[in-house]
């Protein structure tokens, strides 16, 4: 009988000595209140899931895997709600775990380990399905070395606590930092649009009301073997800069609608003002293009962050919508033959541009 009770009180002595525990996150005020943002989401994307540690908790005994309390996801979140105050108004920053990793080795009663930290921060957003996007913004990586005594792990929490505070001070400071100039924290957008109306002297003319086509801007060879009278070659292009200032993006379009003078041509008996009248009608046209290009880039019809895409797919639009209206006139026309069609061209061509304020 005494025996099995010695058996007893020995099992129960061990059991006594490998307790299950868990790393603890203690509460720590934190001493910032975001302006700029709050924590709408954490996830865990760690490659290696699972406890985050392994410690050393009995003299002789393998190392235990030991996980945050609730688990980093939970912990993090939990530590975050009760210590850091937030504005859910503000912009919603997602939190993705790369590392959080303790690392062990036990010599005798002490205990020296290893901390691996690394958190990114990304700007939570929605593209214009509703489907949610997210835009890299920083990250933040850290490792720390303890020792402590063998029946103690609350360094551990401490510890990590540290690291996700300096974490979010350090995104606190690159918000406040970048709100108001970095492009991907941006709240609001306009567009600004400048005409290219230069009159110059070399192989482009760039449109101008007060600057018509003369025949002199003719200068290329008559394509041999064209039935055609005279030919105009004429375009419009974009350059775009945009900066931030005060958190919003300035989108600036230098628009231009352009003739080349060295890609156009016309014979010696076709230079006539009616026929100088229809090759100007094609540079009419490209102006009008340009102006409705402009109409389809406006803040309403754009999104902050891929407002970029969106200007260079209506270019292509109205490129093609340019090069179809360009076949329609010749063909109603004839060219410039059929001289009745050509005036009803010539009038809604200058109402159109009136309307844009290009002709009066």
């Amino acid at each position: 009988m005494h025996k099995i009770l010695c058996g007893l009180f020995l099992l129960s002595l061990f059991s006594f000595q490998s307790p299950t525990t868990t790393i603890r996150l203690a509460p720590q005020p934190i001493s910032f209140t975001p302006k700029e943002f709050h924590i709408a989401t954490i996830t865990d994307q760690r490659s290696e899931k699972g406890a985050i540690a392994r410690l050393a908790l009995v003299l002789n005994q393998p190392p235990q895997p030991v996980d945050l309390q609730g688990g980093v996801v939970n912990s993090f979140r939990t530590f975050i709600n009760q210590n850091l105050k937030q504005n859910r108004s503000l912009r919603p920053i997602a939190v993705r775990i790369r590392e959080c990793k303790v690392t062990e080795t036990a010599v005798g009663n002490r205990v020296t380990g290893n901390i691996a930290f690394f958190v990114a921060f990304k700007l939570l957003g929605n593209d214009d399905s509703g489907a949610e996007t997210s835009t890299r913004l920083t990250e933040y990586r850290s490792t720390a070395k303890y020792t402590r005594p063998l029946g103690q792990i609350d360094v551990i929490g401490t510890t990590i606590r540290q690291a996700l505070v300096a974490s979010l001070t350090n995104l606190n400071n690159y918000m406040n930092r970048e709100a108001g100039q970095n492009e991907k924290l941006a709240k609001d957008l306009t567009v600004t649009f400048t005409d290219d109306s230069r009159i110059t002297d070399n192989d482009t003319v760039y449109y101008n009301p007060d600057r018509k086509l003369t025949w002199s801007d003719f200068r290329a060879v008559p394509r041999a073997g064209s039935r055609y009278a005279a030919e105009v070659f004429t375009s419009f292009a974009y350059e775009g800069k945009s900066s931030v200032k005060n958190g919003i993006i300035n989108v600036n379009l230098l628009l231009k609608a352009y003739m080349l003078k060295n890609s156009s041509w016309g014979r010696a008996e076709a230079k006539t003002p009616y026929s100088l009248n229809h090759e100007q009608r094609h540079f009419d046209i490209t102006k009008i293009i340009t102006e409705r290009f402009k109409r389809k880039i406006q803040p309403d019809s754009l999104t902050l962050e891929d407002y970029n895409s969106i200007i260079q797919y209506q270019f292509i639009e109205q490129y093609r919508e340019m090069s179809k209206m360009q076949e329609i006139y010749d063909s109603e026309t004839n060219h410039g033959i059929n001289q009745a069609a050509q005036e009803r061209w010539n009038q809604q061509i200058d109402a159109e541009l009136r309307s844009f304020g290009v002709k009066k």
